[in-house]
């Protein structure tokens, strides 16, 4: 963030005619106050640590040398995102959305690769945000869910669920209608419900999906991992088989979780690292 407060200050004294009033000095502050929901919205989006960083810096760039256009008619967080926005789905528009079992063929690789484990496990051991907890994998579990959905779809699910934007902001930053959000929102809200339904062993039994609880075996092996999972809402309600209810809760842990800063962050950002090269390779292989 220094090198960002300080380019701002480098346009202070260039003398940067801000037409608005919103001055280079209030611009950094506000900039600052959402850093962390900036990069956790294109880590989310991109899956690319490097894109997501990289992206974060591009869009101060961008909306410092486009301040004196900024007039007001958002707010400034969502003028930020619309560039943010706009310069990810640039980046992504040549890229395939994933399948819908990306956890399958991602564990099949972890499983085929043997540096993946001795790496992550050294991770574990050595990290202060090398943790293992299940929750912070039901983040992580969406975000590469999510990629299966239409761009639009999951950015406005991102937008509303987790950031908390309102249909009409986010109308502005994906520029489109209330409408269409709406119907984005509904559609991208139905189709995760019925994936993680019939995928998820947290919500279903007979889900196919056991990685939270095996993964927490692995990586906490004296920790009974039942009792782990209990602590967790969406893991205690499932029986009452709410399904609005049950992803409201997932949402709720996406809320609670900053990817960069979290006490697992260096765990799952190697396995979402790992996530990403394997579906670039299997989408390439299909594509064929």
């Amino acid at each position: 963030m220094l090198t960002l407060l300080s380019t701002g200050m480098l346009f202070d004294k260039l003398g940067v005619n801000i037409k608005s009033n919103m001055t280079v000095e209030l611009f950094n502050q506000e900039f600052e106050g959402i850093i962390d929901h900036l990069k956790s919205y294109l880590l989310r989006m991109t899956t690319s640590i490097s894109d997501a960083e990289d992206i974060t810096h591009n869009t101060y760039i961008k909306s410092l040398n486009n301040l004196p256009s900024f007039r007001g008619e958002s707010s400034i967080k969502t003028w930020i995102f619309t560039i943010a926005s706009n310069l990810a789905k640039d980046n992504l528009s040549a890229q395939k959305r994933w399948t819908e079992n990306v956890t399958d063929i991602t564990k099949d690789a972890a499983l085929a690769n043997r540096e993946f484990f001795p790496e992550s496990m050294n991770i574990r051991m050595s990290s202060e945000t090398g943790q293992y907890e299940a929750k912070e994998h039901i983040a992580l579990c969406f975000t590469c869910i999510s990629k299966s959905l239409p761009l639009e779809q999951q950015l406005c699910l991102l937008l509303k669920e987790v950031y908390e934007f309102k249909v009409s902001e986010i109308s502005t930053i994906l520029n489109s209608t209330e409408a269409m959000v709406k119907y984005y929102l509904y559609t991208g809200r139905s189709k995760m419900i019925t994936i993680f339904e019939g995928r998820c062993a947290l919500i279903n039994k007979t889900g196919v999906c056991h990685q939270c609880s095996e993964l927490n075996g692995i990586y906490n092996p004296k920790q009974n991992t039942q009792v782990e999972l209990m602590k967790i809402d969406m893991v205690k309600e499932a029986a009452k088989n709410d399904k609005e209810h049950l992803f409201d809760l997932r949402m709720k842990i996406l809320k609670e979780i900053d990817p960069f800063k979290s006490k697992a962050s260096a765990l799952q950002l190697h396995h979402l690292e790992h996530n990403r090269q394997v579906m670039e390779k299997y989408i390439e292989k299909i594509s064929k």
